[in-house]
């Protein structure tokens, strides 16, 4: 594993940019009330990183604790797993959005 400590200042810049303009791309698509990150390297052996937009339908008691804390079946159960039917659009949205500040981003 290469934890972010290790990369070099270029390489450090470039992965939290990238990070960075993935929520930038999730915050023009989906319009949540904030973006959280999560950089962790406690069981997976490779660097990556969580990008979790947030959103005021979200219940009260939830909205300042990670999304960690929500119940274990919330990660588990098929009805909240990915579906490209049900989600295809949305992941089509956050694509496009990417792209967009990728190139503004990587052109300057």
């Amino acid at each position: 594993m290469t934890p972010l400590n290790d990369l070099t200042y270029r390489q450090r810049s470039e992965y939290l940019l990238d990070m960075s303009l993935l929520g930038d791309a999730i915050q023009d698509a989906l319009n949540p009330r904030r973006i959280n990150y999560s950089i962790y390297g406690n069981t997976d052996t490779f660097l990556h990183a969580h990008v979790f937009p947030r959103y005021e339908w979200e219940p009260e008691e939830r909205k300042t604790m990670p999304v960690w804390q929500y119940p274990k079946t919330m990660w588990t159960l098929q009805q909240y797993q990915y579906s490209e039917t049900e989600n295809g659009d949305m992941r089509k949205r956050i694509s496009e959005k990417l792209d967009e500040r990728m190139q503004s981003a990587y052109s300057s």
